[in-house]
């Protein structure tokens, strides 16, 4: 008989909310942020088959501006370059959308290939195999917001807005950093209200179940690659197409399937993400200014962004 052989017990899904609440205490924020929680979820079942369904992608990565700053691979949180209302842009183009303004796994994630967050060419090829109608003639970003209730007043109508005109049926969230998870779901529970039918694709489970979504595809992945692993085609397939079937197969709200795909045969890599207790004072206290720049920092384009 062989030998059972468990995981280690650490090779779980990461506990984002109590790494986040820890860390931000420790860097001296003694106001615990407080992240939105439902016990009823909204659930549209599919309007028509997906292979008839007008689909499309919702992301938190922000269009590439070079006047912004540093925003490539390896690149240190980048205030400057967070967005601070929705946009839209043709899904017949070429976008360059990075990830460099958000609270991702910088040292785990693969910061270079947009595939890993942002599933374009995964969401082609579902046409090209008709298993969706068509894509939206264009894509939508959600602002990564702390205040939810700006996120459903403001953010949210407007992209139900965007997504009307557009014809959509179905859509598919991708979010990347934890607030980005929240914010994605906030946005997934409202369209739903709205009757449009959605799936996030996400790796900050405790956070996107907290809230409480209709169809959440989980990935135990680094924050940031929750669509697909590096230098790896057939992991943006199968991911983009378990979305599809979860769109199809879910008997209800708070249907979760976690992909079989592991990130690493290692799994220490989860050790490391905003884990207070990896941190020596020196460091916390460079964590505590770089916080406190970015949050001015932030808080001064938000300003000006109201003025105009």
């Amino acid at each position: 008989m062989s030998e059972l052989s468990f995981a280690p017990e650490f090779d779980s899904a990461i506990p984002y909310m109590q790494r986040t609440r820890s860390y931000y205490l420790a860097l001296g924020y003694d106001n615990p942020y407080v992240w939105a929680h439902y016990n009823n979820v909204p659930f549209t079942p599919l309007r028509k088959p997906l292979q008839a369904s007008t689909l499309a992608l919702i992301t938190t990565a922000v269009p590439y501006d070079p006047s912004k700053g540093d925003q490539g691979p390896g690149a240190p949180y980048n205030a400057q370059a967070k967005f601070y209302e929705p946009y839209a842009m043709i899904t017949l183009g070429d976008p360059d959308l990075r990830i460099a303004h958000v609270g991702i796994d910088r040292q785990h994630a693969n910061l270079s290939e947009m595939a890993c967050w942002f599933p374009l060419k995964a969401a082609r090829q579902a046409v090209l195999d008709r298993r969706i109608a068509k894509l939206a003639p264009r894509f939508y970003g959600l602002p990564t917001n702390r205040s939810q209730r700006h996120t459903l007043e403001n953010d949210a109508p407007r992209i139900l807005e965007m997504c009307q005109t557009d014809g959509v049926d179905v859509a598919i969230l991708i979010p990347n950093c934890p607030i980005c998870h929240q914010s994605i779901s906030l946005l997934a529970r409202y369209l739903e209200n709205a009757g449009l039918s959605t799936v996030i694709v996400g790796a900050a489970k405790d956070i996107v179940e907290y809230c409480g979504v209709p169809r959440f595809v989980f990935n135990d992945f680094p924050l940031g690659n929750a669509a697909a692993r590096p230098q790896d085609p057939q992991s943006q397939s199968i991911i983009f197409n378990l979305a599809l079937d979860v769109l199809e197969i879910a008997p209800g709200p708070r249907t979760t399937v976690q992909s079989t795909l592991r990130w690493s045969d290692d799994p220490r890599w989860k050790l490391d993400y905003m884990n207070i207790e990896r941190l020596a004072k020196h460091e916390i206290e460079a964590l505590r200014a770089e916080a406190e720049s970015a949050r001015l920092t932030a808080k001064e384009i938000r300003l000006n962004t109201v003025r105009s």
